[in-house]
């Protein structure tokens, strides 16, 4: 017997049993929701909104950014600052994969794509990662190149100017990309932001490869340009162990904890067998097994699967489904009814 994620003609949405647990009861008085299929995707479509609205605003910020600093490039020659310039345009140029991934995200599911096309922003993830290490590549080419041809830097107060500007762009995007990202499970934009925020310390240390070149040390320049592409390598680790974490569908075990322990409190749950979470863009989905009382009808174990539904949606952030089977609890001397399947998922 299978529970959710559906709407249940013959149950009101808001109609629960009278002996669901009283904490449940109270989230609902504090926070009210409906488990019916549009509200759900109402939901799913303002996590899309959010994640829209950070990107386009972190797009015009950052290419305000970037452009300013490229005036600046073209001033003064400073490649420590180009390496910043075009690590700031591949941020910004980020947001493009992100924007379609979330459009995408919106559409509704087909007989092809059954689970809806939420994992293009895995997509994406990966695409940003690619972009992270480009621009580490190009850094680090043009301090190599400079470092074996040294050049003078010109018109360095405008460069310092520069490198304040990088840096206070960057952190702001980077706070918000990740206040958003995470706000909303996306594991993609929190990428991003982090991202950001290593642009923000590379813009810093141009400002310290203006000072060198001050004192005189004509190699500050393309030794902070190493630096740089330093910070970047360092960056694309964890944005890509984010992101292909979230592609292989690893969830945090705290969560599997707290799911397990919710569904163990539901009166009529004896036990709980194979739990699966998985990330879906930035939702998630679950799919449980949990035993009930073997001589349970099939409308009362259909009740405590939809009510075992209810609790993990109250208890796991994120979660906009669950698929709930109900096994009966074994009698003494009774085969087990799934052996049957064991030669299909025998490894």
């Amino acid at each position: 017997m299978e529970g959710g994620p559906v709407n249940h003609p013959h149950r009101p949405p808001h109609h629960h049993p009278h002996d669901h647990p009283r904490r449940h009861r109270l989230a609902h008085l504090l926070k009210p929701h409906s488990h019916d299929t549009a509200d759900k995707l109402d939901n799913a479509l303002e996590s899309s909104a959010r994640g829209m609205r950070a990107l386009w605003v972190s797009l015009a910020v950052l290419g305000t950014t970037a452009l300013v600093q490229a005036v600046v490039v073209a001033m003064s020659g400073s490649v420590a600052l180009l390496g910043d310039t075009a690590h700031n345009t591949a941020d910004a140029l980020t947001a493009v994969p992100l924007g379609i991934a979330f459009v995408l995200g919106r559409r509704a599911a087909t007989r092809r794509f059954t689970y809806g096309y939420g994992r293009a922003e895995d997509l994406a993830g990966l695409v940003i990662v690619l972009t992270i290490a480009a621009s580490a590549a190009f850094a680090a080419w043009t301090a190599f190149d400079r470092l074996l041809d040294p050049r003078p830097v010109q018109h360095l107060p405008a460069v310092a100017a520069a490198a304040l500007v990088g840096f206070a762009g960057n952190e702001w995007v980077a706070r918000y990309r990740i206040r958003v990202g995470r706000a909303i499970g996306s594991a993609a934009l929190v990428a991003d932001g982090l991202h950001a925020r290593t642009d923000g310390f590379t813009s810093l240390a141009v400002l310290l490869s203006a000072g060198g070149a001050a004192l005189g040390w004509h190699l500050a320049d393309p030794v902070v340009g190493l630096a740089i592409t330093a910070a970047i390598v360092l960056v694309l680790r964890d944005a890509a162990r984010e992101v292909f974490r979230r592609v292989l569908d690893a969830v945090d075990p705290a969560l599997v904890d707290r799911a397990e322990q919710s569904l163990r409190e539901v009166p009529g749950v004896r036990g709980v067998g194979e739990l699966r979470l998985r990330w879906i863009g930035h939702r998630l989905r679950a799919e449980v097994a949990v035993v009930v009382d073997g001589e349970a009808t099939v409308r009362q174990a259909h009740a405590i699967a939809v009510d075992a539904e209810h609790a993990l949606l109250h208890a796991v952030p994120r979660l906009t489904a669950a698929l709930v089977h109900a096994d009966p609890a074994p009698a003494p001397g009774e085969a087990d009814p799934h052996l049957p399947l064991a030669h299909h998922t025998a490894a």
